[in-house]
This record gives C-alpha cells, structure tokens and sequence, in this order.
C-alpha cells in the first residue's frame, strides 16, 4: 500500500468493510475513473503530481520540425486507451496498458532507452512522474467515499 494513503485507509477501511462487495466495487470504479480523469489532466497539463513541471523536450539540432515536437508530451499514454482502470471490492486500481508499461515506466523513473527501439541510440531521459496520488486526490477520494456513503453513487 502506497504510504500515501494509509491516513484515509485507516480512516475509511471500517466504513467501507460495512459495504456489500458489489457496492465496495461500485465504489472502487467511481474511485478510480475520477483518479484517471485527474491524472489525464495533470499529464495534458505537463504537471508532475508534485506540482512541478515537466522538464521540456531537448531541442532537436537539425531535422525537420514536425508536429510530434510541437505537441505535448503523452498524448496518447492519457487516452483512455492506455491508461486503464480497474475496479475491484477491494482496491482500484489505475495503470498504464501492458503495451505501453515499458514507455510510461522510462519516463516516470527516468531511465535510459533506446529512442528507437530496433536500432537508435540511447537516451537518460528525465524523470517526469505520469501518476501519482498527492494530497488533493486523496481528498478527493474522501469525498467519493463520503458521497458514496451518504447513498449519492
């Protein structure tokens, strides 16, 4: 368990072991599609979860200038295509898809890859965190949590 979150754990876990497990499931789904949506936004806006912004791309020296180096970063990793939720009685859980695990992990802890990966060379990228749960997510799932309660899923 993320040490994050052992505050709300402990505050929450006896209200939630009172639930039906269909409705504990009901309330990890709602959980994690708003734990998604906030991520989503924060990597569109080029924010770590600290609130710290991305380190920027590194300029390219010759070549043409295309619209991959115009856009933003991740565009397509905060699409609901890749980034997945899932919802158990007993956790929820928000991921990248399998297919792009490899990618989203060099860029969250910085390591090195290859930028082409049959035959480019290598690269330390810097490490822009992609999720990450700070204090206002965890608020956020104590409202969720306290909605749900009060019988408003």
């Amino acid at each position: 368990m993320n040490s994050e979150l052992e505050p709300l754990d402990a505050w929450c876990s006896a209200l939630i072991g009172r639930l039906e497990p269909a409705a504990r499931r009901q309330l990890a789904r709602a959980i994690a599609a708003d734990l998604r949506r906030r991520n989503t936004v924060r990597i569109a806006d080029q924010v770590d979860p600290d609130g710290q912004a991305f380190e920027p791309r590194k300029p390219q020296l010759r070549g043409k200038k295309g619209r991959i180096r115009r856009g933003k970063m991740f565009g397509k990793l905060r699409t609901a295509r890749y980034l997945k939720t899932e919802a158990k009685p007993d956790e929820a859980v928000v991921a990248f898809a399998a297919s792009v695990q490899a990618i989203a992990q060099v860029h969250q802890r910085g390591l090195r890859d290859r930028v082409n990966r049959r035959h480019g060379p290598e690269y330390h990228y810097p490490a822009r965190r992609l999720l990450g749960i700070p204090d206002t997510d965890v608020q956020a799932v104590g409202d969720i949590v306290l909605h749900h309660l009060a019988g408003g899923v």
